[in-house]
């Protein structure tokens, strides 16, 4: 099968990224700000914690958005604020013809959202769906919902904006792995986990459109339900890092997947029977005996890499 995977950044990439990050922190936190504890409860004026008010500024700008809002919940939790700030119970959201992620099914039903599915591989069947339906607004997972998806996510959001439905796209896994996120590529709202880039645990963000964001800081009049102060700089302190040590992650990757293209399986015995681990790999051995050093046709245990070194998958 044929699979299509986001592009990631490279070292040099997400170096730069990296230090554009940090020279907004620095704008937005001068001098020793930025090691402090930071505030709690709510401050007047703000209705949120003050601490917490800069370090949204310094997301949405380096989202290059209008504004952010950091929300419980993590990654779920801002998809919940996101779409509940773009739909009424009740309305109809269009997705892509696929595998709904299991807690994004769980806030579908919980606001009793009415499910219209597009291939999003086709934006002539977008076009469609969209005349037929008229959905409300538009969901859009930036990774890649099945193996054989090909969709470039900035494609969709142009077709959607330009049918005039507004779009929520989560990026999470995406979020400092890729050169841009949903709001950067015309998206109403982008949503993500914090806690996946190296934040603190339940904390998540939407950056976006700034009337939908006011929709959503309007929900969180307690205090209870703001993200404090040092919960928010620790939010930064993760990101600063993200970047970098995706791309190294990724880098990583490349090279394992070169290598194991690149060499041979490692036989069982003399006569070569292969132990492939991936299907992919061509190992250069007859059908009928492949895999069958494992036992009986039985999965693989390790692929041979150079210098002898086996590696188990």
């Amino acid at each position: 099968m044929k699979t299509f995977p986001l592009q990631s950044l490279t070292l040099a990439e997400a170096q730069q990224k990296q230090f554009a990050l940090v020279d907004t922190v620095c704008r937005y936190f001068p001098g020793a700000d930025f090691l402090k504890g930071g505030d709690l409860g709510l401050s007047p004026g703000l209705n949120q914690p003050g601490t917490t008010r800069q370090v949204e500024k310094v997301l949405a700008e380096a989202f290059h958005a209008e504004d952010a809002v950091l929300v419980q919940g993590a990654g779920t939790g801002a998809i919940r604020a996101g779409l509940a700030a773009l739909l009424k119970p009740g309305q109809r959201l269009l997705v892509h013809d696929a595998p709904v992620y299991p807690t994004t099914q769980g806030i579908v039903e919980q606001m009793g959202i009415a499910l219209v599915r597009a291939d999003f591989n086709d934006l002539a069947t977008i076009t469609q769906v969209i005349a037929e339906h008229r959905p409300h607004a538009a969901l859009v997972q930036h990774t890649r919902q099945q193996p054989q998806d090909c969709y470039s996510l900035a494609g969709v959001l142009v077709e959607l904006a330009r049918c005039g439905v507004p779009t929520l796209t989560d990026d999470n896994y995406a979020v400092m792995k890729v050169a841009r996120i949903g709001c950067e590529c015309g998206a109403t709202l982008s949503t993500f986990s914090c806690f996946k880039l190296f934040g603190p645990e339940g904390t998540g963000a939407v950056v976006g459109e700034a009337e939908a964001i006011a929709r959503i800081r309007a929900t969180m009049y307690s205090g209870g339900s703001q993200i404090q102060g040092a919960q928010a700089l620790a939010v930064l302190r993760g990101l600063v890092f993200a970047p970098v040590m995706h791309a190294v992650q990724a880098g990583g990757d490349g090279t394992f997947t070169r290598l194991v293209k690149q060499w041979s399986c490692a036989g069982s015995e003399a006569g070569g029977d292969c132990e492939c681990a991936i299907e992919s790999v061509n190992c250069g051995v007859p059908p009928a005996r492949c895999r069958k050093g494992a036992g009986g046709g039985a999965k693989a245990r390790g692929v041979a890499l150079p210098g002898g070194r086996g590696v188990q998958v």
